[in-house]
């Protein structure tokens, strides 16, 4: 069984901490170098419900997407949520280690894993790198459809491709609108609009957009028609933990590991629950 401080060297090669964003945390949070390592979890968020679910299956190592102390703490009493995790993790020697923003730029990264799941073909990054001299890495993708889909039928696609989650996807645009290419962005990706117009593309989808960027955006390219559709954030990243453990599942396999790797299916999306409006006017008034 390999410790611990070589199967963070294999994470570090594929997400390099140095390519996180300034203001990200990235790394290992919690572990011994020296502890064996058999048995690894994937999932997108540092909280309990999956940690305990690490605890569960008996894992030494904890995979997430999103840091656990992404601001400066100056506690981490079991009283408190992440002091919680922190304490979990510690008592059952489980390691954990979290790549963000630097497994969202890698190639291939998070961005690529939504494209995959949604069966896009990837041209090029939405964001380029500046750093990477074959023109791969960098944040979101720019993609074609195997054939062209109007957005309601693409925004089906989403549906039925990503992880269910209470939201599911909301669209800005015309329907029926004829979609051939797309613009993809794990997470967050109100940020991008700039980005996206200058790709040209017939459509953007990514996670937590705002009503004004969003409809400042849609009124700006109304020349052009462009549709936006919004999908979880849990969901748009989730990919990527199944993506990330067939990449280790290789390096264990090259190296005589033996390593068992798992992807939690655990929703933790924090919305529960959807209820449709009942009206359609903006009265108020039912129909």
């Amino acid at each position: 069984m390999p410790r611990l401080s070589e199967v963070i060297t294999a994470l570090e090669n594929l997400w390099p901490a140095e390519r996180a964003e300034s203001w990200d945390a990235v790394g290992t949070v919690v572990g011994d170098p020296d502890q064996e390592v058999s048995r690894v979890l994937f999932a997108v968020d540092p909280v309990q419900e999956i940690v305990d679910e690490a605890v569960k299956l008996g894992a030494d190592l904890l995979v997430t997407h999103h840091p656990l102390y992404l601001r400066g703490t100056t506690t981490v009493a079991a009283s408190t949520f992440k002091g919680r995790v922190v304490h979990t993790l510690i008592k059952n020697d489980i390691a954990l280690h979290v790549a963000h923003t630097n497994a969202d730029t890698a190639d291939p990264g998070v961005s690529d894993a939504l494209a995959g799941a949604l069966d896009l073909r990837v041209v090029r990054p939405l964001v380029p790198d500046a750093t990477d001299p074959d023109g791969r890495r960098g944040l979101g993708r720019v993609c074609e459809l195997d054939h062209p889909l109007t957005v309601r039928e693409l925004a089906a696609r989403a549906a039925e491709r990503l992880p269910a989650t209470a939201q599911g996807i909301r669209v800005a645009g015309d329907p029926e609108a004829t979609v051939r290419t797309i613009a993809v962005s794990g997470g967050s990706g109100d940020s991008l609009f700039d980005q996206v117009r200058a790709a040209g593309v017939d459509a953007f989808l990514t996670a937590d957009l705002r009503h004004h960027p969003a409809a400042e955006f849609t009124a700006a390219v109304a020349p052009r028609p462009l549709a936006l559709l919004d999908a979880a954030h849990w969901a748009t990243e989730w990919p990527w933990c199944e993506l990330a453990a067939a990449q280790l599942d290789e390096i264990s396999d090259r190296k005589g590991w033996d390593l068992r790797v798992h992807v939690s299916k655990t929703v933790t999306d924090p919305w529960t629950a959807h209820a449709a409006s009942t009206t359609t006017d903006t009265s108020g008034a039912p129909n």
